[in-house]
């Protein structure tokens, strides 16, 4: 079996590398960049897009009308708006649009493309998208016209409208965040001539309601997206998106690297093999991997201590599908456990209790980072220093799953099945540090380690059935509140996802968005942490620096231009890099 899986990585990597060697040959050696990770692309509609694997492609193909200031995650400027005004007490916003510029099918960007995308984006709203917080900004509520009857095409019409060639929001309440919020690539402008002509909605009342809450992530803007970005798509298959640089781009800084390759490499070998020769720029791989097997080597060039403005941790599902596969038999009976086996708090105190931080840091991230709290990052305001982190203690897990259930989990034992992202060694890692310190805890504790493909894991229509994943956060939007909504909001992204709800947090949170008094706030995240923490809703992985290698021929990445909110492969755009 051993020769046979190197085999099969070897293969892999031979055709990688014949594959950038055609490449090279067909462009010229610096004209392709080739990024490697081992996560599948959902989506290339920026309407739906919500994970960091799309994201990262979406980002150098569409654009937003306003975009982060070179490295400072607080401050906006223009990119397809050329300036814009308040009005209301900051409840109107009017933008003006940049003339000259193209999509990628050669139409013009017009104010109608903008009101589209908008519209677009608040009627279709899915649960895989992020236009829950642009709807709370325009409708005053996360969810979509099925979920709340309130949502009428009146108030869609009339939230974002283009007055002349202006494009004019107008929001029920002061929104602070919302400037920051149009920067986030899910409101990239679509070009909505192509979008009806190819199929999509046509924008009109007529046929809103058919769109309402739409599964749009394998429409047909995925499969011909038409951004005004400086790279358009070539070809895609299964494990290959190529993209070659828009000769029509209106920017003045103009793409240096012609072609962008993104290859599905889900072999870590792999992926090392064909950096260390050349045959790929940008790939994904763990911390420990690049100390111990790429530092220091010939070609490669690491930046690190960069910003964590990440948030990650395990969820526990408290209502997990019945028939999903992972519940065994779904009784509390040593082969299983039942569906909502993570609703007493005492079972998830127990898992929280198990898991050791100080372990994980030293082992998986080299002893860099530290234990946190509360799912924020301690780099953005309202993180409570002062409230110390969860402990790992065995006799603290031990006591908390001879309380749970009445004293059946500990007396009968249970099998549980958990997830995490297939080729993230990482993940793995954590899941095995969590499964080996449960099962030492009780004879009858059985946690098995399912390896899945991240677009399975991340789907609305799989989630139910997940008893514990991995959830993490890039922030959408740089707000302590796109964290704590997220995470801990019964209205949020993940909370409803695992069927956690909390009154008391829920009105701390809605306090929290409704004052602008920066201490109150603070005051109030304090609170919200405290109480998450001693409810045990999340396994709190601990802070990590950022890290990643990249070959020393690219030029552009640095820790001066590295935006933790943009452009996840290197921290700035691909039309910003160079090859030597």
């Amino acid at each position: 079996m051993k020769n046979k899986t190197l085999r099969a990585v070897a293969l892999a990597t031979l055709t990688l590398t014949l594959a950038a060697c055609n490449n090279k040959q067909a462009g010229g050696a610096d004209s392709t960049l080739v990024i490697q990770q081992s996560a599948d692309i959902l989506t290339l509609d920026p309407g739906t897009t919500y994970d960091t694997s799309s994201g990262q492609i979406v980002e150098n193909m569409y654009e937003t009308l306003v975009g982060y200031k070179g490295s400072d995650i607080t401050k906006v400027e223009p990119v397809l708006a050329t300036e814009w005004q308040e009005g209301q007490g900051g409840k109107e916003y009017r933008f003006t649009l940049r003339d000259g510029v193209k999509f990628h099918t050669g139409n013009d960007l017009t104010c109608a493309d903008a009101e589209y995308t908008f519209r677009r984006n608040l009627v279709t709203n899915t649960a895989d998208s992020g236009n829950w917080f642009l709807s709370e900004s325009l409708l005053g509520t996360a969810s979509n016209a099925k979920d709340d009857t309130s949502i009428t095409w009146a108030k869609i019409s009339s939230a974002v409208k283009c007055d002349g060639d202006t494009l004019v929001f107008t929001l029920p309440a002061v929104d602070p965040a919302f400037l920051t919020k149009l920067a986030y690539i899910g409101q990239g402008i679509v070009d909505s001539k192509h979008a009806k002509e190819i199929g999509e909605w046509d924008g009109t009342e007529a046929t809103w309601k058919d769109w309402v809450g739409k599964d749009i992530l394998g429409g047909e803007l995925n499969k011909q997206p038409s951004g005004t970005g400086a790279y358009k798509l070539v070809n895609r298959d299964a494990n290959t998106i190529s993209l070659t640089a828009f000769d029509g781009y209106w920017g003045e800084d103009k793409p240096q690297i012609k072609n962008v390759i993104l290859q599905k490499v889900p072999e870590e070998a792999a992926r090392v093999q064909a950096f260390l020769k050349g045959d790929a720029d940008f790939i994904e791989v763990p911390r420990a991997i690049i100390s111990t097997q790429l530092q220091g080597k010939p070609g490669v060039a690491v930046l690190d201590d960069l910003t964590n403005t990440t948030a990650a941790g395990f969820s526990m599902n408290q209502k997990i599908e019945a028939g999903s596969g992972m519940i065994g038999s779904g009784k509390l009976d040593g082969k299983g456990v039942p569906t909502d086996f993570f609703k007493d708090a005492d079972v998830r105190r127990g898992f929280v209790a198990s898991f050791d931080v100080p372990t994980y840091i030293e082992q998986v991230q080299e002893g860099k980072g530290s234990p946190r709290n509360f799912l924020l990052p301690d780099s953005f305001p309202g993180y409570d220093s002062n409230l110390e982190a969860a402990k790992f203690d065995p006799e603290l897990a031990k006591a908390a799953f001879q309380r749970a259930w009445g004293g059946q989990v500990w007396q009968n034992g249970f099998t549980i099945n958990v997830s995490y992202r297939a080729g993230a060694q990482t993940q793995q890692t954590a899941m095995e540090l969590l499964k080996k310190n449960i099962e030492s805890l009780n004879p009858k504790f059985k946690v098995n380690i399912v390896g899945k493909e991240w677009s399975e894991l991340i789907s609305s229509k799989n989630v139910p059935k997940e008893a514990m994943v991995m959830t993490a956060w890039a922030p959408d939007y740089a707000d302590p509140d796109n964290f704590v909504s997220t995470f801990y909001s019964s209205t949020g992204y993940y909370a409803p996802r695992i069927n956690a709800q909390d009154a008391q947090i829920d009105g701390w949170i809605k306090e929290a968005r409704g004052t602008t008094d920066t201490a109150r706030r603070d005051e109030l995240y304090a609170q919200i942490a405290k109480r998450a923490l001693d409810e045990a809703y999340y396994i709190i992985m601990p802070a990590q620096p950022g890290v990643f290698p990249y070959r020393d021929t690219i030029k552009g990445v640095s820790a001066d231009t590295f935006n933790p909110m943009i452009a996840f492969t290197s921290g700035t755009y691909w039309k910003n890099l160079s090859k030597e």
